[in-house]
């Protein structure tokens, strides 16, 4: 479990407790935490890290200053996983108990480069968006690698994730338990890669090369780990997003404009 965070004390404790709940055990979570004050300080969180290594579950919280940017602050996680799988969970992010079993299952049958769910905003459940569902495709058979890239059809597929999109897309296709692996365009928030392979496409090792007050950087890694071993999203989306504002102010140096386009 690779949990970045900064200044959301409260939404990280959300985080871990939801982490502490899974009906797996034996993960290992790492906190790679750039906020003014140590989040290891706040109550909450210290509770939460409690209870998760009461249940077998180990956690590091490491001090990542001064912040160089959010491909850096992934990429010092990475560094730091040693399984075969890794999770990269956003800190405002509410995990269902079997959304890990659930993930790691998934990626174990499909052999592909990464899985992941789409966050529900459930704030936004009772505003339907057809139009925005129109390019979902499942996938048929085995994730095959493919290349997508701005200019092509499958970019419209983003717009599957937005607000609630992943609620209504559920109930549209009947999927209701299990789990059924689709196309996407990227996923954000909650991607579960198989760690040598995003290490072998690069990481985020690409930070260097990106101003440090950036976006995208999770679109430009997915991009390259789906154009050599294909990625896909799972229905239902068992995450949820806890809907505070985002830390990421600056989104005016985009990281594929950067790495993809360079």
């Amino acid at each position: 479990m690779l949990v970045p965070t900064k200044d959301r004390p409260g939404a990280l404790a959300v985080t871990l407790a939801g982490l502490a709940a899974q009906t797996a055990s034996g993960f290992r979570v790492v906190v790679s935490d750039q906020s003014a004050r140590p989040v290891a300080e706040d109550p909450l969180v210290a509770a939460a890290v409690r209870i998760l290594e009461h249940r077998g579950s180990p956690v590091e919280p490491l001090r990542n200053v001064p912040p160089k940017g959010l491909a850096e602050q992934r990429q010092f996680l990475l560094e730091r996983a040693r399984r075969r799988f890794a999770l990269y969970l956003d800190d405002d992010v509410w995990l269902e108990p079997d959304a890990l079993a659930t993930l790691t299952g998934a990626l174990a049958e499909l052999r592909c480069g990464f899985v992941g769910y789409a966050l529900h905003g459930l704030s936004y459940r009772e505003d339907v968006r057809p139009h925005e569902l129109t390019s979902y495709e499942e996938w048929a058979g085995p994730v095959r690698p493919e290349r997508v890239r701005r200019d092509q059809p499958a970019w419209r597929r983003h717009t599957l994730h937005n607000a609630a999109n992943p609620l209504h897309l559920a109930a549209k296709v009947g999927a209701d338990r299990g789990w059924r692996a689709y196309k996407v365009a990227w996923i954000g928030g909650c991607v579960l890669y198989d760690r040598e392979r995003l290490v072998e496409c690069g990481g985020f090792g690409f930070w260097r090369a990106v101003p440090p007050a950036h976006a995208g950087e999770d679109v430009v890694a997915q991009l390259r780990v789906m154009e050599r071993y294909g990625g896909a999203g799972l229905l239902p989306s068992r995450a949820y997003h806890l809907e505070l504002p985002t830390t990421v102010v600056d989104r005016r140096a985009e990281c594929y404009d950067h790495v993809l386009d360079a």
